[in-house]
């Protein structure tokens, strides 16, 4: 089970944060998150070990292929590779 943390916010279905601890541009991802007041679960993936690090980056290699930070995914159906301001908005309806 990969150890998520939950950010309460405006629900618009499951959305995945996976990102590393050090990048800039999953920090801004993040911080775009919480302006936008939607919840999210995420996880810093460079801060895991062992079985739990695996289990996410067999996630994200599953919707990113190239492994790159920050992978979002929008409940299971589509995904946004990257800080990508517009392509975030329009998952979350926004």
């Amino acid at each position: 089970m990969i150890p998520f943390t939950h950010v309460d916010g405006k629900n618009c279905g499951r959305i995945e944060f996976y990102g590393l601890s050090t990048c800039i541009w999953c920090r801004k991802t993040r911080q775009l998150l919480d302006r936008l007041g939607v919840a999210y679960d995420y996880v810093y993936v460079d801060l895991l070990s062992g079985a739990e690090q695996e289990k996410a980056m067999a996630e994200v290699r599953r919707w990113n292929p190239n492994e790159s930070f920050p992978t979002v995914v929008f409940a299971g159906s589509s995904c946004v590779l990257g800080f990508d301001e517009a392509k975030i908005r329009a998952a979350v309806g926004q």
